[in-house]
């Protein structure tokens, strides 16, 4: 199952680095939370990419271009014509697709975009700047349970974020990105969506976030599963600190792999 990650926004609110690099090659750890990402998702075997490119996309490709090399033993041999010899190989078996989606594309519009390298299978798809120790695999058994189109990831932060209301059959009733109410369940990204889900996106101008998440929850079509563990988006500098000090405190929720 391919796992498609939206990379492509411009990271306002950290303009502190996202003027000099797009907000999912933001370092944690002299790592960019893309490669802690797409690492959750490897641990589960899932290593299939294809990564959604906007604002700066150029750097993310030239990060994947030379990833090979900078993660290998090299010698060169300048005596010899210089001849390349790699010892050791410590890469992660990554299929990695670089989509250009727009610059201007809203999340939807990436979405739809990537389709051509999706087919008609069901595919997962989270937000390039957030990190959680959610457990794929199950989180793939619950989406394969209930049969319906699009299931989300559920958390309870501390409130500031899009919420959920959910039914006792943890149906979406009611998605409102960023209310001003106290509902306490949030959208955290990792989806799991059926290819029908692209009938619901309009053009580039769709924000998933918006028509497309409320029409689902509207025909029952979104369900909700509640993560329980850690979630923590990177969505300003204090976040990127907090994930910074996690990091090197060896005690990362996130860091699930070896």
């Amino acid at each position: 199952m391919k796992v498609v990650i939206l990379a492509g926004g411009f990271g306002t609110r950290l303009s502190e680095e996202s003027h000099l690099k797009p907000k999912p090659m933001i370092e944690i750890g002299e790592r960019p939370i893309l490669w802690h990402i797409m690492k959750i998702y490897s641990h589960y075997a899932f290593n299939d990419f294809i990564i959604c490119l906007g604002y700066k996309g150029y750097y993310i490709k030239e990060y994947f271009a030379h990833y090979f090399l900078h993660e290998s033993d090299m010698t060169f041999d300048f005596s010899n014509g210089n001849q390349q010899i790699i010892h050791n190989q410590s890469v992660e078996p990554w299929k990695v697709t670089l989509v250009n989606t727009g610059l201007e594309t809203k999340t939807g519009g990436r979405i739809k975009k990537v389709r051509p390298y999706i087919g008609d299978e069901p595919f997962m798809m989270t937000y390039g700047d957030g990190v959680a120790d959610v457990d794929i695999k199950d989180l793939l058994k619950f989406h394969k349970s209930h049969g319906r189109i699009a299931t989300i990831t559920a958390a309870q932060p501390v409130g500031r974020f899009g919420a959920l209301s959910l039914s006792d059959d943890n149906i979406v009733d009611v998605f409102k990105e960023k209310p001003r109410g106290d509902l306490s369940w949030v959208n955290a990204g990792f989806f799991i969506l059926e290819s029908k889900v692209f009938d619901y996106i309009s053009d580039d101008d769709t924000f998933f976030e918006r028509e497309p998440l409320e029409n689902l929850s509207r025909d029952r079509e979104l369900v909700a599963y509640k993560h329980l563990g850690f979630w923590h988006p990177m969505d300003t500098l204090r976040d990127k600190n907090h994930l910074e000090s996690l990091w090197q405190s060896g005690k990362a929720p996130w860091k699930i792999w070896k």
